[in-house]
């Protein structure tokens, strides 16, 4: 039989929730502090995810999805027009200055419309952007201080700049410019369309005729719905009109494509597999369990404060599903007033600690979230805590009987064998066995407890782990290193040249300013230096790039040996001896590389992340002969017709003709491979290139006939370090600004600040944690002694004293702290170790530090908790008599 009794029973709830004040408030604080968990750490995770995409569009050059790139006119109006793209924006390259002041910036000069330049950060703060018909240019604060000019509107300034390899110097008028921003790496000096066809035509440059296949060509960024699949959304606007993006050997309909990698939701899509998906789930899962210990205890005071109500309401006829829903709907009224406490408690915390954090993180734009995702995302976390922590005390109210909810004391309905006690009875056994009684509510104390110890602790051991030296290593191979600024800008697409040789009139300027210990010029290559190679070689250098019909094409195109080698590009080091005492001997003996003019050379091997050798790298091996055909001319050719253009220029068009190269004119050389090498990160050419090899310097000079520079590396005391790089920093940005240098100093505090970056997190998150831990130890002891009043009221009527009284509870209060103690050291060497591992394989500069001091440090501090807290709790339940106490629970 169903009776309409629901408004009774939310009455009754009601006014049981107004009758409980202070269950209220500790309720509501408890429900805060857990949303304010979830949402300081969602506020902290979006806002570096959002500045880690931010720093990866200005890395990209804008926020567009994708880019289809080099197109004709004719191309750019068809595919614009497709219906998958939501929004268009169209660039045009014109050109790129490169001598000083411009020799350290990447700056472009070009068209965009509105939209493109909206996507490209180039918002005009003062001023429009330039109007067509006019001479007008738009740019950046950091352009106009390279020129040495105010910004001012109106004001005029002179560029020059190279087209398509043609040289041109330009005067503009400045209508508009925008704050300079360190995290883009591209600076724009944005022209009006009109001018910049009137540069095509002064350079006799014909757009789709460049030699560098862009100058001039159409560039169409796009939106699409969203960012999610933004590769194969690509791929099908081309293919909805015929056109494709994997080899420009297929056919002429080949459209060279760009997809923005800044984009998280992107990347997961392309990277998602079962690993993530766990990773992110077992880290949802601590966060919510770590919620759960806050409130968990709460209910289960409350539930234990009331438990005789709920066992009178059972015997007028209240059923427990009704119980369950009294609880459950007292639950959700505490989460309609803890949650937004929270909510905004946590933001404010994020948003507080987000600038910290990111200021420790290279290249992160700071900034931070407000998304209304934090706030849905947040409150249904602490909802969905609330109520799976109600659950537990719920089913215990529902399943007392009437009778058992009368004489109901914490921990009655442990069920366990009995033993005949032998000895005597003690305060200490006592406290021993009191705390036996709710061995669930122990347990979730001392696991809260020693959940925060545990997480600082893991902290300590992960950050005491990043091995400097690993890490200084990679970037690091001596003081310091001087060279042209375009040898440090491989990022960007410069590379060392014979336009960017080291003079040696620079190098002793350096050397008379202090005293250097030690170092070496090392010799680049600055013309063409081929190997022979085998075909299964050549095909395995080249897997990873290019499809096996590519390959097959490539191959039939590269010119081969009598004996079926093939012809591949090299890159040579000429090496003075104390940069050959920085590389890793892997084999042989360098020795005879010290000898100048010796027929020697040492092969250089790759190294993955953590140091160890890729064997698999070079096809050289010790004792082997190697032949270097240094070229003297080239020639071009089309190798599906025969037809040979000659030089570079005679190619008709580079970007769409089918062309290659052979040496016409050249010198072979052969060498004996005196050792297996690697070459120190810093050491090298700065990006991935062909097989390399080292020759001593004398050697290299004679057989190149070249004697370019590339860079200086060397040594200072101890006591000359500041002083070097106080002048290498003037030197290179006042006296002579077309070099720069790298130092040991620079990543030292870069490593620091990314330790730092951990520390802080990892202690922020412990502290929060924390927090909960002792919450939970608080409510604990709370627990027991509120629904122990009655017991203690008559232990005390048979004889026990006070002072009897208070030292049991404080012996129970160091049981939780000694418990917590030992769990956080048990812990500590099951996880240290596993993290260790773990670490290893994510950082390559990990070296594992195990360590238990945090909870050796921490230990006086738990049990200062067990002993106060007891005192301090017990002292407020004793204010009432002992008769009053037992009237009270007799009541």
């Amino acid at each position: 039989m169903k009776v309409k009794n629901k408004r009774c029973i939310r009455t009754l709830s009601l006014k049981q929730f107004r009758a409980a004040k202070t269950r209220n408030l500790i309720a509501v604080f408890a429900i805060a502090l857990t949303t304010l968990l979830f949402t300081s750490l969602f506020t902290i995770a979006l806002s570096i995810n959002d500045g880690f995409q931010q720093s990866n569009f200005r890395q990209c050059g804008g926020w567009s999805h994708g880019t289809f790139k080099y197109l004709t006119e004719e191309q750019f109006e068809e595919l614009k027009e497709d219906p998958l793209i939501k929004q268009w924006g169209l660039r045009r390259f014109v050109g790129m200055p490169s001598e000083v002041p411009f020799n350290k910036s990447h700056v472009e000069v070009g068209y965009s419309d509105a939209v493109q330049a909206h996507w490209m950060y180039c918002d005009p703060i003062v001023g429009s952007l330039p109007k067509e018909g006019t001479n007008e240019a738009a740019t950046d604060t950091r352009v106009l201080e390279l020129l040495g000019i105010e910004p001012e509107l109106g004001a005029e300034f002179t560029m020059t700049f190279d087209v398509d390899g043609k040289q041109t110097t330009q005067t503009f008028t400045l209508c508009g410019w925008w704050e300079y921003d360190e995290a883009i790496v591209a600076n724009h000096v944005l022209i009006p369309l009109s001018r910049a066809e009137a540069i095509y035509q002064e350079t006799g440059l014909v757009p789709g005729q460049a030699k560098d296949g862009m100058t001039g060509t159409w560039n169409l960024d796009v939106m699409f719905q969203n960012a999610w699949n933004i590769e194969k959304n690509m791929q099908q606007v081309l293919s909805n009109h015929g056109y494709q993006d994997e080899s420009r050997m297929d056919g002429d309909n080949y459209v060279a494509t760009g997809v923005n990698w800044g984009y998280s939701a992107s990347q997961l899509a392309d990277n998602i597999d079962p690993a993530t998906v766990l990773t992110i789930a077992a880290v949802l899962l601590l966060i919510i369990f770590t919620g759960y210990l806050i409130i968990y205890n709460v209910f289960q005071i409350s539930v234990a404060n009331d438990i005789r109500f709920y066992g009178l309401l059972k015997t007028i006829g209240t059923t427990p599903r009704q119980l369950m829903q009294m609880i459950r709907q007292q639950a959700i009224i505490l989460s309609l007033m803890g949650i937004p406490l929270g909510l905004v408690g946590g933001w404010l915390a994020g948003a507080a600690l987000t600038p910290i954090i990111i200021a420790q993180l290279d290249g992160i734009v700071n900034t931070v979230s407000a998304r209304p995702l934090i706030f849905v995302v947040s409150a249904l976390f602490a909802l969905f805590t609330v109520l799976i922590s109600c659950r537990r005390p719920g089913k215990m109210a529902a399943k007392v009987s009437p009778v058992e909810a009368v004489r109901y004391t914490e921990g009655m309905n442990v069920k366990r064998k009995t033993r005949k006690s032998t000895g005597t009875v003690s305060l200490l056994s006592m406290a021993k066995a009191n705390l036996g009684r709710s061995r669930g509510k122990t347990w979730i104390t001392v696991i809260s407890l020693s959940l925060a110890v545990v997480l600082l602790n893991l902290t300590v051991t992960f950050t005491k782990g990043f091995d400097m030296d690993k890490y200084l290593s990679h970037f690091v191979a001596t003081d310091f290193i001087l060279a042209d600024a375009a040898y440090f800008q491989a990022a960007t697409g410069q590379r060392f040249s014979a336009d960017s040789p080291l003079p040696q009139e620079v190098i002793d300027e350096v050397v008379a300013h202090a005293e250097i210990t030690d170092g070496a010029r090392v010799y680049g290559k600055t013309s063409v230096i081929q190997e022979f190679i085998s075909e299964d070689y050549y095909r395995q250098l080249r897997k990873q790039w290019y499809s096996k019909e590519e390959l097959d094409r490539l191959v039939q195109s590269e010119p081969k040996t009598e004996d079926g080698l093939l012809t591949d590009n090299a890159q040579v080091y000429g090496m003075e001896s104390f940069a050959l005492d920085h590389l890793k001997v892997l084999e042989g003996d360098l020795s005879k590389l010290y000898e100048p003019g010796g027929r020697y050379i040492a092969a250089v091997y790759s190294e993955d992340d953590y140091g160890d050798p890729i064997m698999d790298s070079h096809w050289a091996k010790l004792g082997d002969t190697v032949t270097l055909r240094y070229v003297e001319e080239l020639e071009y050719y089309n190798p599906n017709t025969g037809e040979v253009y000659g030089s570079w220029d005679d190619i008709p068009n580079p970007e769409t003709d089918v062309w290659a190269s052979r040496a016409a004119k050249w010198r072979d050389v052969d060498y004996t491979v005196a050792a297996l090498v690697s070459v120190p990160n810093p050491l090298d050419y700065r990006y991935y290139g062909s097989d390399e090899f080292v020759l001593n310097d004398q050697t290299f000079i004679q057989d190149t006939q070249t004697d370019a520079i590339m860079y200086y590396a060397f040594d200072t005391t101890d006591d000359a370090n500041d002083q070097m790089e106080a002048f290498l920093s003037d030197y290179t940005n006042n006296v002579n600004p077309q070099f720069d240098y790298e130092s040991k100093a620079t990543y030292l505090a870069e490593f620091e600040s990314f330790r730092s970056m951990f520390l802080l997190l990892g202690g922020a998150l412990s502290f929060i944690v924390g927090l909960v831990g002792v919450l939970n130890f608080f409510n604990a002891i709370l627990t027991g002694i509120i629904t122990r009043k009655r017991e203690f009221a008559m232990l005390q009527s048979v004889g026990m004293t006070g002072k009897q009284l208070k030292t049991m509870l404080v012996y129970e209060g160091l049981f939780y702290a000694l418990g917590a103690g030992l769990l956080s050291l048990l812990l500590a060497f099951i996880l240290g170790p596993l993290m260790g591992i773990t670490m290893s394989n994510m950082f390559w500069f990990f070296t594992c530090r195990f360590t238990v001091m945090p909870i050796l440090l921490l230990l006086p501090v738990f049990v200062l908790l067990g002993a106060l807290v007891p005192l301090m709790i017990y002292r407020f339940a004793a204010k009432a008599t002992i008769v009053e106490r037992l009237r009270e629970t007799e009541s």
